[in-house]
């Protein structure tokens, strides 16, 4: 299968896009710039182009048999002086459904969306929260255009564990040397509550899963395994050779800031992915251990 993935640069795109190519696909790459030549797929063929413009164009995609996109953009990447309507227009909402029309005007029989599971799992959670509210349109906006000619489908995981040799080895630099014990003005604890952990390998798995076998229009809430952030934490330190006991308390951590917790401190985002879903899209299970000891190796061999 011939495969473009959008976003191919990032942490998830980039997995995904080893992967795909292990099972043998011709796997190219979409970004806004050239990559750099520490990218684990800087050998890939790429396609410079931005989707929010959209520079891309029906002739430039419509060789591809799937296009996964995998660029949703969120916070991290919203500039502090930027409207919130206009940016979470542009790069979701409006942004997505507009990339994906194009895709279906080129032809494209299969389009796979990796978006997220708050809305998902917790509608509510949408309401009175821009990103949130515009990721669900981008999910809902993309899978409106299916049909039997076009293949629309949209993975919503949950936290996912992964890194790439980039910017996302810097955001977890700190993690990583905390959890070696290493930064000793952060507090050995983690805040109350937690939420389902998935590994970005059984994600990319879960995306070639839905390349073959996604029924169209549809959305599957997708993860791993349900973990107190406690928990999570114990695995960085375990990973990181220390043996240090993490605790449990209802304060707010300078590495899971209150921010960052959607559902808000002290509650947890837990669920198990359905049964037949699960057997269609075929990912591995209980593989964060594993994932974060590839996170915290990848840090430090990063330097």
């Amino acid at each position: 299968m011939k495969i473009l993935i959008v976003g191919g640069t990032g942490m998830i795109g980039a997995h995904t896009a080893l992967h795909l190519r292990d099972q043998g696909n011709d796997v190219t790459i979409a970004a806004r710039a050239q990559m750099t030549a520490e990218s684990p797929v800087a050998d890939f063929p790429i396609l410079i182009g931005d989707y929010t413009l959209p520079s891309l164009t029906p002739e430039q995609l419509s060789g591809f048999d799937g296009i996964v996109f995998a660029a949703g953009q969120d916070v991290r990447h919203k500039n502090s002086n930027a409207d919130d309507s206009q940016f979470w227009e542009k790069t979701q909402s409006g942004g997505v459904p507009r990339f994906a029309a194009l895709a279906k005007q080129a032809g494209v029989p299969r389009f796979v969306q990796v978006g997220s599971y708050y809305h998902h799992l917790r509608p509510d959670l949408a309401v009175g929260n821009p990103y949130i509210t515009a990721r669900q349109a981008a999910d809902e906006g993309a899978r409106a255009l299916a049909d039997d000619s076009f293949i629309v489908s949209t993975l919503n995981p949950p936290s996912i564990i992964g890194v790439v040799p980039g910017a996302s080895v810097n955001r977890y630099r700190r993690m990583v040397s905390w959890a070696a014990g290493n930064e000793l003005d952060i507090p050995d604890f983690a805040p109350v509550g937690g939420t389902n952990y998935m590994s970005a390998r059984s994600l990319a798995e879960a995306v070639w899963g839905a390349l073959r076998s996604a029924k169209t229009g549809s959305a599957y809430l997708v993860g791993d395994q349900n973990l107190r952030y406690r928990e999570f934490f114990q695995m960085l330190v375990d990973a990181a050779g220390s043996s240090r006991m993490i605790e449990e308390r209802n304060e707010e951590h300078p590495l899971l800031p209150d921010n960052a917790i959607i559902q808000g401190r002290g509650n947890a985002l837990s669920y198990e992915p359905d049964a037949e879903n699960l057997c269609l899209l075929s990912y591995t299970r209980n593989d964060c251990a594993r994932a974060v000891q590839e996170l915290v190796d990848t840090v430090r061999a990063a330097g």
